[in-house]
């Protein structure tokens, strides 16, 4: 594989784990709606510049328009305002190790309406694993002192479910559209920039500005680089390496989210924890593993 677009891959990992603690940081000043729609500006904005810049925005895609408001609430705003939700009511560790079962979400969901993803004992069997690990990290049976938040974990899950039935909804009516990637992408930021300054609370949105940690982490480490810059990553390595390589980057955040949340801010986490955020990512494997077999 190309030295560069691996350096790439390992880079986006690093990049959408550390998401968890800059929406942390800056939840501590403002509400996750205002973190979600800062994150969404601040990452249109390059983009936007790198689509002029390329040439790749055209009239002529606005017919399609329908398809692109669909996408910027599945895979943007709705997702990010959930993950926002969630990772302001739970340690970012915890958070980042449920982001993981985002492929779980998106097999599921193409399983059940597309009908193209292979269901066999391998798939299944991860789908059950990845489940048990969610349900390991939720806890539920745990309702004592410093038991896991149940209402930050349904938000993560609700947020996980979103973005999954994008994928699933991009494949079946907007990749035969043939418009190119960071395009799409373009469109789906900016309507869901929109969206989420008509239902944002602007009153206190500055606040996050008092604090150079938050303000830094919200702006370049979620918006410009979390959002923007990694879009055009993300379509880079899928070029370089192809979809379904890329798709591995979802094994790299879980892992950077847990060693950012433990080592460097010190936050708790159990052994349990961990075991289920290592059985959600064999869940993953073993579905992905069942994609390869049938593509052979």
């Amino acid at each position: 594989m190309p030295s560069f677009a691996v350096s790439i891959f390992l880079l986006l990992g690093l990049i959408w784990g550390s998401n968890f603690i800059f929406m942390k940081w800056a939840a501590e000043f403002i509400t996750p709606d205002q973190v979600a729609f800062l994150r969404v500006l601040f990452g249109f904005i390059p983009l936007f510049v790198y689509t002029l810049l390329t040439r790749k925005l055209s009239f002529s895609h606005l017919r399609h328009w329908p398809h692109f408001v669909v996408m910027s609430l599945l895979a943007t705003a709705v997702y990010y305002y959930m993950f926002a939700e969630g990772t302001a009511l739970l340690p970012s560790s915890i958070a980042g190790m449920l982001s993981g079962a985002i492929p779980l979400f998106t097999f599921v969901t193409a399983a059940i309406f597309l009908r193209s993803e292979p269901i066999n004992r391998l798939s299944l069997a991860g789908t059950i694993l990845g489940f048990c690990g969610m349900l390991m990290i939720a806890q539920p049976w745990n309702t004592g002192t410093g038991s896991v938040d149940p209402i930050g974990v349904i938000y993560m899950i609700a947020g996980a479910l979103s973005v999954g039935v994008s994928f699933v909804y991009a494949k079946k009516f907007v990749s035969p559209l043939g418009i190119p990637a960071v395009a799409l992408a373009t469109y789906q930021i900016g309507f869901a920039t929109l969206f989420l300054a008509f239902i944002t609370h602007w009153q206190g949105m500055t606040n996050v500005l008092s604090d150079t940690r938050a303000s830094l982490g919200l702006i370049v480490g979620l918006g410009i680089l979390g959002t923007g810059v990694a879009y055009m990553m993300y379509y880079y390595i899928v070029e370089q390496l192809g979809a379904i390589t890329a798709s591995g980057s979802t094994y790299i955040p879980p892992v950077v989210a847990l060693i950012i949340g433990a080592v460097f801010v010190g936050e708790e986490v159990s052994v349990l924890e961990i075991a289920a955020m290592l059985i959600i990512l064999v869940g993953v494997w073993m579905i992905q593993k069942a994609k390869r077999v049938q593509a052979k």
